[in-house]
């Protein structure tokens, strides 16, 4: 049994296991303030080529979505995010629990807009109901499509004129950044959203967000909503550790480089049998239609999630590629799907 079911099937990259293993026995400070997560934070400052950001590494994408969008919003504001987010989907009500609600809007390709945005702004106009206040998006986005530059720029200018903050969720963000029609840089990002975070889970390290909070009035005490959630590891340098490594050398981009060259083999194998897909995804993350019978005898070999019902005879299946995917598992796959 071979799994595309998700990225982050696998351990960890060898490189973070073996700097786990050489600094074991280092005494360091915790909580975050010891030299390797310090390390950590400064080059990734430098990769985006901006000193002026704070970053804190957290243990995984729930986790940093709801520290953040609690500590970023007041009781009566609410979260815009798509039909698909990951916070309205698969997170079990985390940021309503935190009592913030979640208002989603129906897309096709998982992508917010400004028209979309407005909508919600339109529906939304006193006390009686929450008051917008921060919008959600992910990149790529839960059905891996992403965002251009030009894209990002519209939606900031949009919410800078409404008084609202944008939040990227960037779980998979190394994926989208290194995607064949992506334009957008890392160094990119502090000028186009007011918060994000750099999937480390879903690329190659064993745990771990880094998450970066550009906003200069979003900072202040933000270590004491990490603690008060639960989320400020005393051994801080496990994550540290791990995004060193992942930055040391661009290890983070190499490793995305793999999960979408592993997913475009896919994809071309595929699209030579003639099979449709749900969304065109130059990510990790491809959405064959196939037919239920076959399904049912691919799931013998392999793992992966049916991801939605597509006409009586057919469904939508997700097939995940990551940084440790082998590239003779994706030939035998596609020998399978011909036999």
């Amino acid at each position: 049994m071979y799994s595309f079911k998700n990225d982050y099937s696998e351990g960890a990259h060898p490189k973070i296991l073996q700097g786990l293993i050489e600094t074991n026995l280092v005494q360091e400070a915790g909580y975050g303030e010891d030299s390797f997560t310090l390390q950590a934070i400064d080059l990734i400052k430098e990769k985006m080529e901006n000193t002026d950001v704070d970053i804190h590494l957290l243990s995984g994408g729930t986790q940093t979505n709801l520290t953040a969008i609690s500590a970023f919003l007041r009781p009566h504001e609410a979260a815009i995010a798509p039909a698909s987010g990951h916070i309205f989907v698969h997170e079990t009500g985390a940021i309503e629990a935190t009592g913030h609600k979640v208002v989603t809007i129906d897309t096709e390709d998982g992508k917010l807009t400004p028209a979309y945005i407005q909508q919600v702004l339109d529906e939304h106009t006193d006390e009686h109901m929450v008051k917008p206040k921060l919008v959600y998006i992910s990149n790529s986005t839960e059905i891996g499509s992403i965002y251009q530059k030009s894209e990002l720029q519209e939606l900031k200018s949009f919410c800078a004129n409404h008084n609202l903050l944008l939040f990227l969720d960037g779980a998979r963000l190394g994926s989208a950044l290194c995607a064949d029609n992506n334009d957008l840089q890392l160094s990119d990002l502090p000028n186009l959203v007011d918060a994000f975070y750099i999937g480390g889970t879903k690329n190659g390290a064993l745990l771990g967000e880094a998450l970066v909070i550009v906003r200069e009035d979003l900072k202040a005490d933000f270590r004491y909503h990490i603690k008060q959630k639960g989320a400020l590891l005393a051994k801080g340098r496990l994550l540290g550790i791990q995004f060193l490594e992942l930055f040391r050398d661009d290890l983070f981009f190499e490793l995305a480089e793999h999960a979408n060259k592993m997913a475009g083999l896919l994809r071309e194998g595929l699209q030579k049998e003639n099979i449709e897909f749900l969304i065109d995804s130059p990510t990790n993350q491809i959405f064959p239609i196939l037919p239920n019978e076959r399904i049912q005898k691919l799931q013998k070999n392999y793992a992966f999630i049916v991801w939605s019902k597509f006409d009586a005879e057919r469904s939508t299946i997700r097939l995940v590629t990551s940084w440790a995917t082998k590239e003779e598992a994706v030939h035998q796959f596609l020998k399978d799907i011909k036999a």
